[in-house]
């Protein structure tokens, strides 16, 4: 089988071709497909890939081959696949036409998130899909270069109703997890009637009996072993049987085949080859510049085409990889750097490929191609391709002279490998750079990267402890990197909670005040009540962290010092009980993750902002919020647990959803070891029991919620619940422990929500007419805040009081009140409460459940959420992490559903956006 071949010329492949055309009707039809042929070299892929293409007629097809030696590069499969439709960029949004503009190195900008990058390319397929329908065929898949095969396999996962086709061609031994999860056509070996008949068209004399049975079993049915075996042999090896070789395995064997064939050749043909094998995108004018600089003729290339090895043509193509291989394994070192060397002089204009083709020329270290190839990592590293810059880096320290910067060159290989996610060799190539001669500050960049390292890999409790090593020893180093180091020590731990020491805790707070040398930086302020609060206590911080709120609140953030920033202030704002900054904090920073591409932080953003939109009562940006964060989870394959979902569903009384994840989630966070976890998992237990009134079952995840100050906000929230559940159970002398906690927390904030809440909690443990006081106290005071959802509950706990009291006219005015805001926040638990309460007063209210229309999916649920807030199509898109077209596809068959023919109708029949959204 060639590469030529094409349709019914595909011998024993009809089972095959007949699916392939099958996928492609399907994409005719509107459909996207995505397929992954996977079998060992030689077995035909690239001749069904062909046959694919041919099939495609109507169809724009677009193809890229990985190749071995282009790993190196950043996006150099991505940028083969996408460039015949780069014209299109500036009709993506910008956010992703900046991303992928920058990974292409088509314009400067920040370095792009790679998920942003899938979206980008997600979108351009998707546009140019919409002409007619793209067939995508990725070939030798298994030697992408990393950054490529990821964001393909993204965009992959991410295609519905494109009308797109992206198939993978890979080898059945390659270890690519990226491409695991996608469905797969194992392309197996001949059947041995195909594969005789195959063979037979091979020959050119007689074929002994015994060694053609030899043949059949060897090539096990591969049909380019069927083709090349009998190359090998002599016509007296075929004919009688005669010096047959030795066994090995086959891909070897039929590399051993092509290489034999290579050597009868003339020397410059078997070194044009060797360059064209080298020079990784078959360029025709590089390859030729190359041949003239090593002095070779253009005849030299007849020879290698009449042997059928080499088609020269708009470029160059190999007939198999195991030709390039063979052709690479025929020559020395020598012959391989004379050759890089000339590539690297024919190649004009790609300084990166100049930059590794004189790498790989060179014999002895060389600081002028070490510096060449610093730049080239540089400029990865700015394109978002971090292992590329990784292997630029180490290739570079192996070529510098000097021990100095062979050690700093070291250690940006590791950086660039921290960044890329690579843990385990950053850690090996720190270990490295430790052994050369590193300056102070070099030193103390290593222990900022295994903190780092243990602090992204698993938010490890050891990453507080190795943080504090770090900026201490950075701090009369650089001032400004310290700053930042202890901030992330204070995150960590944060993050680590009741997990963390508290001895590690005790020293950041005393090392803080040396960093802070700015009394008016917003960072320094920040850092300065972060250690306050610690050595200090609660009262004597509030000042100090009300002034740092203030700032971040009025001064532009950037996007570093955002993503840096405001997951901590966000935290620090809902612990000083300020809805007001809770709101614009939290809000500002999913917007700025958002913007950014901040993939890996928005997910955090997202939980914090959550959390605030329940307290303010907001149930369908808090629905939106769950879809937007359950769409980045399945894009970005995060294993992080489901805080955003299990808050929710505990706020929405969904028993049967949330406990299982309350319960997953805490196994989660204590293998993890975070303690804010475990804090926040216990209060939405306690929250959400209180809230269906199962006091008893409410009071241990109360008491575990409230027992680590150091979780901050959610261990104020759990000494709440604590209270409602302790004083309902008979359980004073706890309540009123948790009270005295609480009120020196509140009365040190007092702010309307801090004392707002305190009084609902002290009237619970009250009697008679100070009892109604504080009641009445709770609802004013949290009426003028931005809090709904602690408004309804003080209402529904004094309407409950006056019912006991006899009071049912009173009581039924604020159980109305409760029980319509209830509702309308989607807490059906707390609303059944209130319900109860009022039918216990004689007065009926309606049991509202909620209704999904004509049973709305939970994709289409989420896009109708947003299309009703008048969002357009490609911004529902990037929220969704799905192109335009498939939420055009989605909304047509939500309008069908719903029985409605405009956005502007959307609102009015969509059930409660709370309540639609599906469980998880």
């Amino acid at each position: 089988m060639s590469r030529g071949d094409r349709g019914p010329s595909l011998r024993g492949r009809r089972s095959e071709c007949e699916s392939l055309e099958q996928l492609i009707a399907s994409v005719r039809t509107g459909q996207s497909r995505v397929l992954v042929l996977r079998g060992e070299a030689g077995i035909g892929k690239t001749a069904l890939l062909d046959h694919l293409a041919a099939s495609a007629a109507e169809c724009h097809v677009a193809r890229a081959t990985g190749v071995e030696s282009e790993m190196e590069l950043a996006f150099a499969g991505l940028h083969q696949l996408c460039a015949p439709f780069l014209d299109r960029l500036d009709r993506l949004p910008t956010p992703q036409r900046d991303a992928l503009g920058t990974a292409f190195g088509l314009r400067d900008g920040n370095t792009p998130d790679r998920f942003l990058i899938g979206l980008a390319v997600l979108s351009l397929l998707s546009d140019v899909a919409e002409d007619r329908p793209l067939v995508c065929l990725v070939d030798d898949a298994q030697w992408l270069d990393q950054a490529s095969a990821h964001t393909l396999a993204f965009v992959a996962r991410r295609l519905f109703a494109e009308s797109v086709a992206l198939i993978f061609a890979t080898r059945s031994t390659t270890d690519d997890q990226a491409f695991r999860q996608l469905p797969e056509m194992l392309v197996a070996g001949l059947g041995d009637a195909d594969a005789r008949a195959l063979l037979r068209t091979a020959l050119r004399g007689p074929l002994d009996s015994a060694v053609r049975d030899e043949i059949i079993a060897e090539a096990r049915g591969n049909p380019l072993a069927l083709l090349e075996l009998p190359r090998s042999r002599t016509p007296a090896q075929l004919a009688f049987g005669l010096g047959m070789p030795h066994a090995m395995p086959l891909a070897s064997r039929m590399e051993q085949g092509f290489l034999q064939r290579l050597l009868p050749l003339p020397v410059d043909t078997r070194r044009l080859l060797l360059a064209a094998a080298v020079e990784p995108v078959g360029d025709v004018t590089v390859l030729w510049g190359a041949a003239e600089r090593l002095g070779i003729p253009p005849g030299a290339a007849t020879p290698a085409a009449e042997a059928g090895l080499i088609e020269f043509g708009a470029r160059v193509r190999f007939r198999h990889p195991l030709v390039r291989s063979a052709a690479w394994r025929a020559a020395d070192v020598r012959e391989l750097q004379e050759v890089h060397g000339a590539l690297a002089e024919a190649t004009e204009l790609d300084p990166d490929r100049r930059a590794w083709h004189r790498a790989q020329a060179s014999t002895d270290p060389d600081e002028a191609v070490a510096t060449e190839l610093e730049h080239s990592a540089d400029r990865a590293q700015a394109r978002g391709g971090f292992a590329a810059a990784a292997a630029f880096h180490e290739r570079a320290a192996e070529l510098t002279p000097d021990p100095v910067h062979r050690a700093a060159r070291v250690l940006a290989a590791a950086q660039a490998k921290l960044q890329a996610g690579d843990f385990d060799p950053a850690l090996d190539l720190l270990a490295t750079a430790e052994a050369g001669p590193l300056d102070d500050l070099g030193r103390a960049r290593v222990d900022l990267m295994r903190a780092q390292i243990a602090y992204a890999s698993s938010r490890s409790n050891e990453a507080p402890r190795l943080l504090l090593t770090a900026a201490k020893r950075l701090e009369p180093l650089d001032i400004e990197l310290a700053r930042q180091t202890y901030l992330d020590a204070f995150s960590a731990v944060l993050y680590a909670g009741r997990f963390a020491r508290a001895a590690d805790l005790t020293e950041l707070a005393a090392a803080v005040p040396r960093a802070t040398t700015d009394r008016n930086h917003r960072g320094d302020i920040l850092l300065e009540g972060l250690a306050s609060l610690v050595s200090d206590g609660y009262s004597a911080s509030l000042p100090i962290t009300r002034r740092a709120l203030r700032a971040f609140r009025a001064e532009e953030i950037s996007v570093a010092d955002g993503l840096r920033s405001l997951w901590v202030t966000s935290v620090v704002a809902a612990d000083a009980w300020d809805d007001e900054s809770f709101r614009v904090l939290s809000t500002r920073y999913v917007q700025i993750a958002r913007e950014a591409g901040a993939l890996s932080e928005l997910l955090l953003a997202l939980n914090a902002h959550l959390i605030m939109l329940i307290f303010v009562g907001e149930p369908e940006a808090a629905a939106s919020v769950v879809d937007e964060a359950r769409a980045l989870r399945e894009a970005t394959g995060s294993e992080r647990p489901l805080y955003e979902v299990m808050v929710l569903r505990s706020w929405q009384g969904r028993a049967e959803y949330a406990l299982p994840l309350i319960e997953a989630s805490l196994t989660d966070v204590v293998a993890r070891g975070e303690g804010i976890g475990a804090s926040v998992a216990h209060w939405a237990s306690a929250l959400l029991l209180n809230g269906l009134g199962r006091y008893e079952e409410a009071l241990i995840p109360a008491r575990a919620a409230g027992s680590c100050p150091q979780e901050l906000a959610a261990a104020n929230w759990g000494l709440v619940e604590l209270i409602e559940s302790a004083a309902r159970t008979g359980a004073t002398d706890l309540a009123a422990d948790a009270l005295e906690r609480l009120s020196a927390m509140t009365q040190a904030a007092g702010t309307d929500w801090a004392l707002g809440v305190e009084a609902r909690s002290r009237a619970l443990l009250s009697e008679g007419d100070p009892a109604e006081r504080l009641y009445r106290e709770a609802i004013e005071r949290l009426g003028r805040t931005r809090i709904r959802t602690e408004l309804a509950r003080a209402r529904l706990l004094y309407g409950e009081w006056l019912r006991r009291e006899g009071r049912r006219l009173d009581a039924r005015e604020q159980l109305r009140a409760a029980h319509e805001l209830f509702t309308t926040m989607g807490a059906t638990g707390f609303s059944e409460r209130a319900r109860r309460e009022l039918l216990a007063t004689g007065e009926t209210a309606r049991k509202r459940t909620a209704e999904t229309r004509d049973d709305l999916t939970a994709q289409e649920a989420q896009i109708a959420r947003l299309a009703a807030r008048q969002r357009t199509n490609s911004q529902i898109g990037a929220q969704l992490f799905i192109s335009p077209r498939t939420v055009e596809w989605h909304l047509r068959k939500v309008f069908t559903k719903l029985g409605v023919s405009s956005r502007k109708e959307l609102s009015g029949v969509l059930p409660d956006a709370a309540q639609a959204s599906a469980p998880v």
